[in-house]
């Protein structure tokens, strides 16, 4: 038998403002124009232009006067289509839409901007090697495996399965890999090959054998791969007899090579550049922030929307189309009011913030010297503007600030704190600048291990064990000293 239960629970849920204003914080400067230009598109009521001081007071007044009316009871009326593109006919010709009128003429074609993808390019260099029907099945098959970065991970076995199960063409191990070794031919240089080994040998054998140092740099991949990632250069010279000279132009040859060679091809790769977020003047030693004015749009609520509700006022408001439009004009005039104040919300937040940062960190500020930088995690600033930490992350994680010093990402100030001999606590960062300087001057025949830099490190007076030596190592990308070894 079924039991009946009740339970009380509490939930936090987030209005729909709050969500707007939340992708709006966390969206960097460069993405806010478009942003902004996909909301006037959108959304008729909203306008660019300086919200003038009447517009406010005569836009509240329309809504205490339509509050009521626009959300009366309209029984089974929502069920009902109405044609309110009739009513709002005018406003809507012509607005951010291609050409004028009233939108009667035939549909015009537009250009598409056409894209060569690294499959496309490969698929065309397949038609010239004028296969068989069933090897260029193969063929494309193996093209439509091989990944971003030009590799062809899948084994010859498992596309067999895949041929039979998906296009019923059985074939054998052997042919898959003779197609796999004539796309091997196709450029760019290195592709479809099934480890990094393969790759480099590829491209080494499109290489001139009489230009110095190839013969010796592929007797090394083949054969020596393995010391050669480890480098153990001394053990290699030795096995193949070659001078320090002969392993320097070997060693220059492979480096050169592309271990990547699908990454110059992948679909849909743009580059970003960095726009500040913030822009921050030294006025004789006053520090003067503003916001980059692209942060601060000029947007207002559309009058003629205003002037359409007062139409209809003085209309039948018995009548349930006119109803029906009134619900839309006064939606779509919400919806451009939530987003102007998040806009203005998110500029008040992205003040506070940096004004906060510029706080602590004045001093760097101020000299642009990195040893100025004190320890400062999110808490510390989300106590002093008292906002949510969530809200300092969306703006440390994604915005940046112009000085007279360079462009620096808001999160590269956030770091923690070191202990050093004299009581004082100084940011992590200078320690990884001081690290990184050792590790840059270090001799290259003999680089120096973490135990090493441990020590040196605490001779400078600062209080780190070995392990947070080789996280702040990883973290500047720095391989082990072992990796590090040069000829």
């Amino acid at each position: 038998m079924q039991k009946l239960s009740l339970n009380q629970s509490q939930q936090q849920r987030l209005s729909p403002q709050q969500i707007q204003f939340i992708k709006l914080l966390q969206i960097p400067t460069f993405e806010l124009s478009a942003r902004i230009e996909e909301e006037l598109e959108i959304n008729p009521a909203l306008e660019e232009g300086m919200e003038m001081e009447n517009d406010v007071k005569e836009r509240d007044e329309y809504d205490d006067d339509f509050d009521d009316y626009a959300d009366e009871d309209f029984g089974d009326f929502n069920d009902r289509e109405i044609d309110i593109e009739s009513y709002l006919h005018d406003d809507h010709n012509g607005y951010k839409m291609q050409g004028d009128g009233n939108g009667d003429d035939e549909d015009k074609e537009m250009p598409i901007a056409m894209i060569s993808s690294l499959t496309d390019h490969l698929i065309s260099q397949l038609g010239f090697l004028r296969l068989e029907e069933q090897h260029e099945i193969i063929g494309r098959q193996l093209i439509g495996s091989i990944e971003t970065d030009g590799y062809m991970r899948r084994p010859s076995q498992a596309v067999v399965n895949d041929l039979a199960f998906t296009q019923g063409v059985y074939t054998t191990t052997e042919d898959v890999e003779a197609v796999l070794k004539q796309i091997q031919t196709f450029d760019p240089v290195g592709i479809a090959a099934r480890d990094l080994q393969e790759c480099l040998l590829i491209q080494l054998d499109r290489k001139d054998s009489n230009e110095p140092g190839v013969q010796n740099a592929i007797k090394i991949i083949a054969d020596n791969f393995e010391e050669f990632a480890k480098k153990h250069y001394e053990k290699i010279q030795k096995r193949l007899g070659v001078d320090d000279e002969g392993m320097k132009q070997a060693v220059k040859v492979i480096t050169k090579l592309n271990p990547k060679p699908g990454s110059a091809e992948e679909d849909g790769v743009v580059i970003q550049y960095l726009m500040p977020d913030y822009l921050l003047f030294n006025n004789n030693g006053k520090l003067e922030l503003s916001l980059n004015s692209k942060n601060a749009p000029e947007l207002r609520v559309s009058h003629s929307f205003h002037e359409m509700l007062d139409t209809y006022d003085k209309s039948d408001k018995n009548n349930r189309i006119i109803k029906e439009t009134v619900t839309f004009i006064k939606q779509k005039l919400d919806s451009a009011k939530w987003f102007i104040d998040a806009i203005k919300q998110r500029q008040n937040t992205l003040l506070r913030t940096m004004n906060s940062i510029l706080d602590y960190q004045k001093d760097f500020f101020l000299t642009g010297d990195e040893t100025k930088l004190k320890p400062m995690i999110l808490k510390d600033i989300a106590t002093q503007i008292e906002m949510d930490i969530s809200t300092v992350s969306r703006v440390a994680s994604s915005k940046s600030v112009q000085t007279e010093f360079g462009l620096y990402p808001l999160k590269y100030f956030f770091s923690e704190g070191i202990a050093t001999d004299s009581g004082e606590d100084v940011s992590s960062r200078e320690v990884k600048n001081i690290l990184k300087e050792l590790i840059d001057n270090e001799p290259k025949k003999s680089p120096l291990s973490d135990d090493k830099l441990e020590k040196y490190l605490n001779e400078k007076g600062y209080n780190i064990a070995r392990r947070t030596v080789a996280k702040y190592r990883e973290q500047l990308n720095i391989p082990v000293a072992r990796l590090r070894k040069q000829l």
